[in-house]
């Protein structure tokens, strides 16, 4: 258990064992709560868990890639079938 002092303006720094045990950090959010006399601080995440992929850095590489290849018109279509999408990616040479 760790003792924290309450300072200016009620602010606590949470130790950073416990930051990395509870995989927060500088910006994240807690909520916090109060149950009998005891004081709950839970970690929440702004993103939804079924999003999260879309910020990890390989996602946001690969996003980048894209964005690139479309700006200098490196991309296959529009299509009018689907039939015609499948036929150029298996002319495509990968």
């Amino acid at each position: 258990m760790e003792l924290l002092k309450l300072k200016r303006h009620n602010q606590i720094t949470i130790p950073q064992s416990l930051c990395k045990k509870l995989n927060i950090s500088v910006g994240d959010y807690v909520e916090i709560d109060t149950q009998d006399s005891q004081i709950i601080l839970r970690p929440v995440k702004m993103i939804h868990p079924d999003q999260e992929y879309f910020y990890t850095k390989e996602w946001q590489k690969g996003e980048s890639e894209a964005d690139r290849d479309i700006a200098k018109g490196d991309m296959l279509g529009p299509f009018d079938t689907a039939d015609e999408c499948v036929k150029a990616l298996e002319n495509e040479k990968i």
